[in-house]
């Protein structure tokens, strides 16, 4: 679960003393909270005590059952309404699905995510089994049709003061499948609300270029859609690389090295890199999330200077400021050399949602456990790694990508390059190339022999 306190109000009181206080979420009883200062606080003093009431927000969150309390999310709740001054009443929202289609919906100001999505899923006929398989996102939509993921709305959120309380049209709530393993489109597509769902987002992610796609696909593609044959348009959108990942605007990376832009994209359980070198040289590649040892996104005010973010933070008072994201990952590179990676972006913590969901699913599968119930439940406790990692042999990172490569199938082939105990290269038919950079990494039980 992610909190971010991305501004602070200086305010003053009766007797003409100053307090701060925060903007958008709460606190709870545990852990100790952090301490109040007897002094005026300097914007130094502001900005330290922003951070502290934001790993504390994360750290009440990622216990379970604090987290998990009825008196906590309703203190959210509440916080939320009282933040933006919205009373309790029923109104209209607009859900939109990938096809640009809107459904409306009659909910409570104070209905949370689970009971807006519940109500489309009632409203387009979509069976209460099929309901955990898709999420509501909050998205911006540009000028130029361009979609950004700002985030999946979390349970505690409400989804009509998130929305509104941004007060721009280019804002709205897409409804967009929640799971990452393509064999369970074969579930949705089972049904009919649901294949035609999940058939609509195929067709926008291609149309958007999420999904690449050559020319003769293109005309297979093309041929299917004329016959109305959903289920084998999506079945041959489910080779095409890039099926069912997310894709972020572009950003900033320090790898390989400081100051390279990046457009990522999530699937497949990996962050895939496009990455332009300060040489102009493109490089392609993939950090896998069973490689990564643990992540963390963190924020910082940043001043902007002459229309322009500083590279330098420093204090924000009456200054414009706006909030610096960042994900870093620690990954295993090669046998026995973890490095953090860092990515600056708008879109961390949506990034961060994305990974931990990943991992959720892949515990999931390992356990034996239903998917069904996992996607109802969401849950979103903290990422815990061993203490002892496996060392796995990595393939060369950012070589150029080859243009004429092959499209990559993603859909029943059995990963079998890493074993818990016995650890070895593979050549398997679903192992990324040497142009790409990505490795398998075993956690918590899970190798990828297992997926």
């Amino acid at each position: 679960m992610h909190f971010s306190i991305p501004e602070t109000e200086v305010r003053s009181g009766e007797n003409g003393s100053t307090y701060v206080i925060k903007k958008e979420h709460g606190n709870n009883l545990v852990p100790a909270f952090p301490p109040k200062k007897i002094f005026t606080l300097t914007p130094n003093d502001v900005e330290q005590r922003r951070e502290q009431l934001e790993k504390y927000m994360q750290a009440v969150r990622q216990d379970p059952m604090l987290g998990a309390s009825e008196m906590f999310n309703s203190f959210l709740r509440k916080a939320q309404q009282e933040t933006q001054q919205i009373p309790t009443e029923e109104v209209p929202l607009e859900i939109y699905l990938s096809n640009g289609q809107k459904v409306e919906v009659n909910i409570l100001t104070s209905d949370q995510t689970e009971d807006v999505l519940e109500a489309v899923a009632s409203k387009l006929d979509l069976p209460d089994e099929l309901v955990g398989y898709f999420s509501l996102f909050l998205v911006r939509e540009g000028v130029d049709g361009g979609l950004t993921f700002v985030r999946k709305l979390q349970e505690f959120e409400l989804p009509y003061v998130s929305v509104t309380s941004l007060r721009s049209s280019e804002f709205h709530i897409i409804l967009r499948k929640s799971y990452w393993d393509t064999a369970y489109d074969s579930d949705v597509m089972d049904n009919r609300v649901g294949l035609n769902l999940l058939y609509a987002q195929t067709v926008s992610d291609i149309d958007r270029g999420w999904i690449l796609v050559n020319k003769d696909q293109h005309r297979q593609l093309k041929s299917l859609q004329e016959k109305g044959s959903k289920k084998e348009f999506i079945r041959l959108g489910q080779t095409l690389k890039y099926f069912g990942y997310i894709k972020f605007d572009p950003c900033v990376t320090d790898f390989p090295e400081k100051g390279c832009h990046v457009i990522v994209s999530a699937g497949n359980n990996e962050l895939n890199f496009q990455v332009k070198l300060p040489n102009e040289q493109m490089k392609e590649g993939s950090f896998k999330v069973t490689r990564m040892r643990c992540w963390r996104v963190t924020s910082s005010q940043v001043p902007v200077v002459n229309g322009s973010s500083s590279p330098t933070p420093g204090p924000c008072s009456s200054a414009k400021c706006e909030v610096k994201l960042e994900l870093a990952f620690e990954y295993l590179m090669s046998k026995d050399r973890l490095q953090w990676v860092t990515i600056t972006s708008p879109q961390a913590i949506m990034m961060s949602i994305c990974l931990q969901s990943m991992v959720d699913e892949l515990m999931v599968k390992k356990s034996g456990g239903s998917i069904k119930k996992m996607l109802r439940k969401r849950h979103n406790g903290p990422l815990h790694r061993s203490e002892s990692q496996q060392a796995v042999k990595s393939p060369p990172l950012l070589d150029s990508p080859d243009p004429n490569r092959d499209q990559i199938v993603k859909l029943s082939t059995k990963l079998s390059s890493v074993s818990l105990r016995g650890i070895s290269a593979s050549n398997s038919a679903n192992d990324i190339s040497g142009n790409d950079f990505h490795g398998n990494y075993a956690f918590e039980g899970i190798g990828d022999d297992d997926l």
